[in-house]
Order: C-alpha cells, then structure tokens, then sequence
C-alpha cells in the first residue's frame, strides 16, 4: 500500500496493480470519517466539499494511472459533481471533451478509466465531445445545456472550459428568455409528479416540490439570466432581499444535510425519505420522543415541510421577479391608496408601507379577494412582506382594528381561499401562533396524509364547496343543509380550530377548544356563538365515532347521541364539520359508504330530535315505521300483500330495525323473485361510484361468515360493515357494505353481476370453503406497529361484544373471520373500520349454541387471533 510521510494513502504513488486496492481503500476511509463527522454535527458544505476533493483524487489519479491521460483531451466534472454537491452515494457526471480524432485515438483508454472507476465503487455517467459537439447537443436539449452550467475542470488546460463557457454563451443556444421559460416549465411538470406539494408522506429530498432541485433551478437561471454564479449572488444586483439572501443560503444548507443523512442512513442513494428510515434519521440527527404526541420523526418531518414550504414560497417569489425583470416595463392600475395592479399583480404602492402601517398586511388580503382578475402578488410585496412578518406580534394582534379586520375576512364568502393565501405567506401563522405551531406537522401514521395545517386549509375548502350544488356528487346533504346555517363562519373557525393543539400533548380537541373560546371572547363574538364553536372544536370526533364504531340501528344509539348534540343546530354545524374532516383527512378516506353512514346517523338524530329527547323512540315504533313505509313502496312495484307477508314471515323483528326500508324493499323483491331451493346472492352499486351493496340469503350454515368474506377479499373488495341477521327459518339475511377499488374501468352493474355469481359459486359448494388467501404485505405497512388489543363485553342481547385494534393488512377480515370459524364461533354483526395502518374493528360474536363467550373460548380466541397478526408482521 503507497502511503505519504502523513501516513495518507498516495494514489500517485501507487503501483497501476495496486491503484484500485488503494483508491476503494481511500474512499472506504473518507465514507467512515464522513459518517463520524456528519454524526459528529459537521455542517453540509463541509462534507460536501470533503466528499468532492476525496473523488477529485481518485478520478484524477484515475485519469493520469489508468488512461494514462490520453493526448489532446480533457476531464471534466458537470452536474452535481461539477459544482461539488457530492453525497455519500451520488454517481458522478464526467465530460471527456477533445476533437473527434483525439477522441476516436483515445477511446480505449476512456473506457479502461469509466471501468476502473466502476470497479472501485464510483458510478460515473460520461459523455466524449468536441466542444463543438457540446454547443450542438445543448442548443437541441435544455438538459445539457443546463449540466454543462456546472461544469470545471479536473485535468486538462483551462482555455478548453473558456472555450466551452464562450460556445455555450452564443445567443442562440438557449436566450435567456427561452431559458427561463424552459427551466420554468421543467420544474412546473415535476412538481405535477408529485402533486404539486410537498407534504407527501415520503417526500423526495431531490426532485420534490420544495426540494434540493427547486434550488438548483433557481441557481442556474441566476447563472443564465444574470450570469452570477449562485442565488445569493443576486444580492448585489437588487434582485434578492437580505432576508431571502439568509433564508435561501439556511435552507439548502438545510436539505443538503438532510440528503447527506438519508444517503447515510439507506447505505445507497436513496432520494425519497421513506418510512423504513424516517425514524434512524431522526434518530441520527440527535432528535428525542417529547411524548407521545410529539415524536422523533414527527420533529424530523415537520423540519423538513417547513423548510419544503419556504423553499417553494421563495421559488414563486423569485420565478416571478424573473419574468418582470425579462419584461421590462409593465402596466399599472391604481386600486386605492395603498395598493395598485402591475402587470396584473397585486402591489404595495409604498416598499415599506407594511412597516408604516402593519395593519396593511390583513388589507392585502380584502384588497386581493376584491381583485379576482390579480394574478398573484407581486415579488416585491410578497418581499416585503415576508420582512414584516414581526411586526406581527402580541400588541398587533391586542388592536381592536386588526382583530375587527381578521373577522372581516373570516367572513368572506371565499374565506377558505382567503385563509389558504395567508397561510402560504406565513401570515396566518403570525396572526395565530397555534397555527404556526402546527404548520408542518406530520403524524406518523398512513391515516394522516397531510400535515396539520394542510388538513385544517383542506377542510376550509370543503366547507366552502358546500355552497355549490356540485357537492352534491360528493356529499348527499351538505348542499342542503349549508343555506340553513345562521352564521357559515362559526363553521369555518371550527375548522380552523379543531386540530389546532395537535402534537401538544393531552387531549387536543378540550386544548383547541380552549383556544377557539379564547379567541372568539378575545374577537368580540357573542357568548352563544362562542359556545357553538368551541363545542364544535371539542366534540368534532363524536359523530365519527359513532357513525364508525357503534349500531346506529340501536335506538338507544341514536338518543344517546342526540342527548349529546342537543340541538337541531349544533347538528347541522357538527354534521359539516364531521364530513369536511373526514373527506380532509386522505383523499382515500372519504368514501360512498361513510357518506351514506353519516347521512342516516343525521337523518335519525334530526327525527329524535324533532320528537323532543324526552320522547324516546322506541323499538316498536321504528318497526312499525319501517314496515309501513318498506311495504307502501313494494306495492307500488305490484307485489301481493299476500306475498309480501309470506317473505316477511321469516323476518326477525332485528330486521326491520337494522335494514333500511329501501334495503328491506330490495330484499323481499330478490327473495320472493328466486328459485326455490339455491342460494341467493344480490349485488347492486351504491348510488355512488367504488362502492357495492351484498345480501346473501341461504341456509344459515356455520362457517358462511368466513365463506363470504374470503369469496370477497378474492375479488378485491373490501367489507366495510356486516349485517348478520338470521330468519325463523334458518336462512341467512345478511348484508356486506363493501368498497371496490380495482373496477375503475369496469361499470358497476357489470361488476355487480360478476360478484354475485360468485358468491353463488361459493355458497353452492357443500362444505363451504372458508380459506384466506395469504397476501404479502404492502412496504409501507411494515414500519408501523400497531399492538394487539382485544377486547370482551358481554351485551343485553346475549352476545359477546369483541373490539379488535391490530395493524392492518390485506385480506386481514377474511383471515379473522376464519379464525372465527376453527374456532366454533358464529359471527351476528361486524364493523370494521381501517384509519391507515390501524385497523379498529367491532364484531357480537356468540357460540355455536348462540350462547356468549366463555371465558375459555375468549382466551382460545385471543391466542389465535395473536398468531394471525403475529404471523403477518413476518
């Protein structure tokens, strides 16, 4: 091994047999030293400027040893390597530039260089060109030209990079305008690959929106329009503040270390901030578990989104100034005395009126929203007012104006955007600390797909679409009951409060609703509607809850919730308010079935409430009504009363309390329509898309549970809620909600056939057969662990009442169910709800003599139950 009189190791002077001994040894150190200093707390330029110079070494000592430094040509570094961005695990761009004859006479020894960087551990992309060939290539790609920005010299003369820079500079390779508009237009596609945010669960560090690759945009337009060399350049020439000169420098210092992290953490390059590594790299960058509400990697994360946020910000800002510089002079249009139209953008006549009068700040957003013809707000201002930002403190928000001024703007009719504006410019956060808390917050969970402050500004925007009659399509009764609500921007500010003290620790919605008090006191509101807020900020999981995990068939259900809400007016607030956040939540959650489910549990309380809630309905009464109505419309269809009274002959009075009359009214028409003695299996969509309706009627045999649901799951449907009822005769009546989410391009009704023939199939095999399918689990499910709890209660009914709180998997129902069945157990109702990797699940199970559970039989069901959830975790 060639060592120098440091004890370093010596690529010069290193035997060609041995060079690649000493080059992977050299790096193996210079990786190890990095991976202490970076834990150590070195600070990214340092570690990226030492990752450079150890590659530098070796791809130089490469070039002179192994090419032997072929005549007439040059090495150089482009891209990443070329301006000494160099992660752990990043490859490296080179650029061979000689003449075509130099290149042809030196090929061989290109290719035994590019192998033995290969061989040593390096992944090096290469390109051989004339300079000639360089401007040709970059006048046709704006990738090329844009890596051949970065480019310097690693061994060769240097008048061959000046040359380079003076053919690449040659106005018609790229103009500046050309340049801007292209580099523009790149960064507006990739972030439509991420859809157009940050606040991905598992953001990438490199491409994303907010990422490391905004910055290098940026970058490279300074160099191309202004030909300075880095964004903070721009300083000097009055196109960046002070401010945004400090914050653009902190921030890709910041997601450069980040990125160093996560390469360190995955042991390759790895872009994307997976889950698998979230919690190390919290870990490594020395982050510790506040509490439950406040862990490790949920500080990593919110880290990382608020730095994403002011990235993109900056990026607008800066695109913006840009596009006016290359503009010139624009238009401008008086709107009053403080602000004015230029060039179709919002501006502060006064630079530095904001610091005059901080009151301006809460104006610009009524002048904005008087101005729907703006295209946006001004860079200028948009500067000024990031810099005023303080201004905003205790004593601002202690007037009487501002105060006057922010609920002016609460009640707007478009508030939801006004909201969102204020929020994206940092504004709302000052105005509410609380918010600002909780700006870039992340749970860790697949439940939670956006942070805090995305969610709540999600749920003021479908609150807001609850005036248009499109929401129909999306929620049955908002539409209809919006124009009911005596004061719409109660609601908005009970969205706006309800998860605001999440990640504080404690109960996050009796700490928001103590906020949202406070603030409606401290905004003049009158004692009622300061109630009705903050009631709605400390009860707006009720209605969730119970429309998820309780019988909202059990009369008993429906007036303990209506004794809670108490009012036909609380009902409709907390009725939008439920939805909004459900729908807000992921855009996966919010499904044909909850709608329907949360539409009957109003419908209901609305009646009981109406009846007064001291006359209780009872039993009796909603089967009576059930059966009158069912009845009404099936003989409107021309069926018998005869007919009618025979099929109902074998319906438990349970039925008429559990099913709908529409669902009794499809049932009876099935039954009284099939031939006699084969099973019945009826399907039919929903009235909205994804989800179906299954009735199985057939000998109530045990086991059919498990049959049904695994014949289900087969078909890539996912029950999410069971009605178990059985005849005087011994027939099933049991009905499947379930969701479909593999038929997008399949109709409904052909869908709907295809299923109920095969459960046909299934029910016709004798004995019926009950085996799950195993299924691998998705990756994303694998770092999450949700520990087993299952619990026993003993109902009035003589059944036992299990809860099942497990991580979720796929197919897991129908593996459970079979677990029911080897264990002799009959199954009378099930719901089941999946918030993300957490599955929460409600079952009345019974013994096959329809007794409840033993204790034997519960601890018999526990251990199986275990070995299931356990064997998927594998």
């Amino acid at each position: 091994m060639a060592l120098s009189a440091t004890g370093a190791i010596d690529l010069e002077a290193a035997a060609a047999a041995g060079w690649r001994d000493s080059a992977r040894e050299l790096l193996a150190n210079e990786d190890r030293e990095l991976a202490v200093s970076f834990d150590a707390g070195a600070g990214a330029e340092d570690l990226l400027l030492r990752r450079c110079r150890a590659v530098d070494q070796v791809v130089k000592s490469a070039w002179r040893q192994v090419a032997g430094e072929p005549a007439g040509l040059s090495l150089l570094a482009t891209g990443g390597y070329g301006r000494r961005e160099l992660y752990p695990h990043s490859d490296i761009d080179l650029l061979v530039v000689g003449e075509p004859a130099d290149q042809d006479a030196g090929q061989s020894a290109i290719q035994g260089f590019l192998a033995a960087l290969w061989d040593i551990g390096l992944q090096p992309g290469h390109a051989s060109r004339s300079v000639r060939q360089c401007a040709e290539e970059a006048a046709g790609d704006l990738t090329i030209a844009t890596a051949l920005l970065d480019a310097r010299m690693l061994v060769g003369e240097m008048r061959v990079l000046e040359a380079l820079r003076v053919a690449l500079s040659a106005p018609d390779i790229w103009p500046a305008a050309a340049f801007f508009e292209g580099k523009r237009e790149e960064l507006r596609q990739r972030h439509a690959r991420y859809n157009d945010t940050a606040y991905n669960l598992e953001p990438n560090l490199k491409e994303g929106p907010g990422g490391l690759r905004d910055l290098h945009t940026l970058a490279w337009m300074a160099k191309r329009l202004y030909g300075v060399h880095a964004v903070c350049d721009l300083q000097p020439i009055g196109l960046l503040g002070a401010d945004e000169a400090h914050t653009v420098s902190r921030e890709y210092w910041s997601l450069c270390r980040l990125r160093i992290g996560l390469h360190l953490t995955a042991g390759r390059r790895e872009e994307r901030l997976l889950f698998e590594h979230q919690t190390a790299l919290a870990k490594r960058l020395g982050l510790r578990d506040e509490h439950r509400e406040n862990l490790a990697v949920e500080q990593l994360m919110q880290s990382y989104f608020r730095s994403a946020a002011l990235v993109m910000r900056l990026s607008e800002r800066l695109l913006q100034r840009f596009e006016e510089s290359l503009s010139g002079e624009v238009d401008t249009t008086p709107i009053d005395e403080h602000f004015e139209l230029a060039g179709g953008y919002l501006r502060l006549r006064d630079p530095i009126g904001f610091e005059r009068e901080p009151l301006l700040m809460l104006e610009l957003f009524a002048v904005w929203h008087a101005q729907p013809a703006a295209r946006g707000l001004h860079s200028a201002t948009a500067q000024a007012l990031g810099e005023a930002l303080d201004h905003i403190d205790d004593a601002f928000r202690q007037r009487p104006e501002a105060r006057a001024k922010f609920m002016q703007l609460v009640r707007l009719p478009d508030a939801a955007d006004t909201l969102a504006r204020m929020s994206h410019l940092g504004v709302l956060g000052r105005y509410l600390p609380a918010f600002g808390r909780v700006a870039g917050r992340m749970q860790y969970d697949l439940f939670h797909v956006y942070t805090v402050d995305q969610h709540t500004l999600t749920v003021l925007r479908n609150i807001a679409s609850f005036r248009d009659e499109g929401s129909k399509q999306r929620f049955s009764l908002a539409y209809e009951i919006w124009p009911r609500l005596r004061k719409p921007e109660l609601l908005l500010l009970g969205g706006l409060f309800h998860d605001i003290a999440k990640g504080r620790g404690g109960d996050h919605s009796e700490l928001g609703a103590e906020d949202a008090r406070r603030f409606c006191t401290e905004h003049g509101l009158s004692q009622g509607d300061t109630d009705l807020v903050a009631w709605l900020v400390e009860k707006h999981l009720a209605m969730s809850i119970t429309a998820q995990r309780e019988d909202i068939a059990d009369p008993e259900v429906i007036s303990r919730f209506a004794r809670l809400v108490g009012e036909r007016e609380r009902l409709d607030y907390l009725y939008l308010l439920t939805v909004a956040d459900i729908a807000g939540t992921s855009p996966k959650l919010w499904n044909a079935w909850k709608d329907r489910l949360l539409a009957d549990l109003y419908g209901a309380t609305r009646f009981a409430l109406r009846r007064g809630l001291r006359n209780v309905m009872h039993a009796e009464e909603r089967i009576a009504e059930a059966r009158e109505e069912a009845r009404a419309v099936l003989l409107s269809h021309g069926m018998d009363e005869s007919v009618i009274d025979k099929v109902w002959s074998e319906f438990p009075s349970e039925s008429f309390l559990r099913y709908r009359p529409a669902q009794l009214v499809w049932q009876t028409l099935g039954i009284a329509a099939a031939p006699g003695g084969r099973p019945l299996a009826l399907v039919r969509p929903h009235q909205r898309p994804g989800a179906l309706e299954v009735f199985v009627y057939c000998p109530d045999t045990d086991g059919l549970f498990a049959a049904v649901t695994a014949t289900l799951d087969r078909l890539g449907l996912n029950v999410v809620e069971a009605r178990v009822v059985t005849s005087t005769r011994g027939m099933s009546l049991d009905t499947f909600q379930v969701l479909d989410a593999g038929s997008e391009f399949i109709s409904p009704e052909r869908r709907a056939a295809t299923v109920a023939e095969s459960l046909c199939e299934t029910l016709a095999k004798s004995p019926l057969q009950v085996n799950a399918v195993r299924r691998a689990i998705p990756r994303q499910l694998k770092h999450f662990r949700v520990p087993l709890r299952v619990e026993f209660n003993d109902n009035d009914a003589g059944r036992t009442e299990m809860s099942l709180v497990c991580a979720d998997r796929p197919g897991l129902l129908a593996q459970v169910s079979a677990v029911f069945r080897e264990e002799g157990l009959r199954v009378h109702d099930a719901r089941i709800a999946t918030f993300g990797e957490r599955v929460e699940d409600f079952f009345q199970l019974s013994d096959e003599h329809d007794n409840p559970l033993s204790e034997a039989a519960r601890d018999s069901l526990c251990a199986a139950l275990a070995e299931v959830v356990d064997e998927g975790r594998k």
